[in-house]
């Protein structure tokens, strides 16, 4: 095969996969966007299987809606335009409830309570958020994390914040020395560097957040989705997904496993 029947192929082959992956997409009850590379929450094992808490989560409210679904790979803060838009249904990826998000957005009831931390090398003299003073630290963007740093720039004088699209490539660069430190969910960091003894958490945010479902206002099937999640919590599917993917046991006090209202 010559070069240019080789790049003429090639060019078929690539608008054939983009094609089927659009099919599937579309051929799906719901389209799921989510931030893959975000452990434990959603990310691909080593056969490129999507898995993790809210894989789990959803596939399982799914299920019990009748529904199918197709999982879509977008970057954190091209969840919400792909949302409001409609191109897709739901969005997933540890996604914090704020009052903010919900002047445009819905969410269903809570399944996660959360805080922000500070997470640095082990070796650092870095061990308090005051100690960001002429730091550079890390964000992953248009998170909670981004948010928190932007306001408290001037108050911990930080001198620059550098964002990111997931928290492996910010650990990857917190441990090149390119950031001093990295703000990001707490779960997410605990997770990450349990095997990783060059990495500690310097400091716990309190930030009260709470993680959930995400669509549009007038997405159809909210309803359904929210009265599911109701039935999961009090069979324990919740709690045993929690226990599946952090170890531990949530608290009775836990949105996973408290029904709650819906978030207005």
């Amino acid at each position: 095969m010559n070069r240019m029947k080789l790049k003429t192929f090639v060019s078929r082959l690539a608008l054939t996969l983009a094609a089927a992956t659009t099919l599937s997409a579309n051929a799906a009850d719901w389209t799921v966007g989510a931030n893959i590379g975000n452990v434990p929450w959603e990310f691909q094992d080593a056969s490129g299987k999507f898995i993790g808490f809210e894989i789990d989560m959803v596939n399982e409210v799914a299920k019990r809606a009748g529904k199918t679904v197709a999982i879509e790979n977008i970057p954190f803060n091209g969840l919400f335009p792909a949302v409001q838009s409609g191109r897709i249904q739901m969005a997933i990826s540890s996604i914090t409830i704020t009052p903010k998000r919900l002047e445009s957005l819905a969410f269903a009831q809570p399944y996660y309570d959360s805080d922000q931390s500070l997470s640095v090398l082990k070796a650092t003299k870095i061990d308090k958020l005051e100690d960001l003073a002429g730091k550079t630290v890390g964000v992953d963007t248009a998170s909670t994390g981004d948010i928190y740093a932007t306001e408290n720039t001037a108050k911990l004088k930080i001198a620059k914040i550098t964002r990111y699209e997931g928290l492996a490539p910010a650990m990857l660069d917190l441990a090149a020395g390119r950031i001093d430190g990295y703000i990001s969910d707490i779960p997410a960091v605990e997770y990450y560097i349990k095997d990783k003894p060059q990495y500690r958490i310097a400091a716990r945010i309190p930030t009260n957040e709470r993680y959930s479902f995400m669509f549009a206002k007038t997405f159809p099937d909210a309803a359904k989705v929210n009265d599911i999640l109701t039935t999961l919590k009090k069979e324990g599917f919740v709690s045993a997904t929690h226990k599946k993917w952090f170890g531990t046991v949530p608290p009775d006090t836990s949105s996973s496993v408290k029904v709650m209202d819906v978030p207005k």
